[in-house]
């Protein structure tokens, strides 16, 4: 009797294969792209995922500006940080986040999808989030991501 030897294959650095994507956020909904790119960061899209190694691929959001929450979260949502010190609760509104800063709002939710670990840090890294539809990334040539 032939015996076959079946192995969980269990990722490291050195076989993990990174692949860049952009994804154009014009007329997305936040929490989706987000999920879905926070899937993709950790690499739950691959075969050979292992939770203790960063399988995740790089991702370029361009558009950033032009997301879209549902409902009356544009202006009910509250978005708060706070900054060290005592009564230093900051709160906010998407409205004005993406009036001001527009990377930080998708950026702010991917992050909070991802671990809390050193592996979280390295993970999110890997984002790269622009306003507007130019990016610096031309030289990797990225696949284009549709959800």
């Amino acid at each position: 009797m032939d015996t076959l030897s079946y192995r969980t294959i269990s990722a490291n650095n050195a076989t993990v294969d990174r692949k860049w994507y952009i994804l154009d956020a014009e007329g997305q909904t936040l929490g989706r792209i987000s999920s879905n790119i926070a899937a993709i960061l950790r690499g739950k899209n691959k075969p050979y995922f292992t939770p203790h190694t960063d399988c995740g691929d790089y991702v370029i959001i361009i558009n950033a500006e032009k997301v879209r929450l549902t409902g009356n979260k544009m202006l009910d949502k509250e978005i708060q940080h706070f900054t060290g010190y005592p009564g230093g609760r900051k709160v906010a509104n998407p409205k004005t986040v993406l009036s001001k800063n527009p990377e930080k709002l998708l950026e702010r939710s991917i992050k909070g999808m991802l671990p809390k670990t050193k592996l979280g840090n390295a993970m999110y890294k890997k984002l790269f989030v622009y306003a507007g539809s130019a990016h610096p990334h031309g030289a990797q040539k990225p696949e284009i991501l549709k959800f």
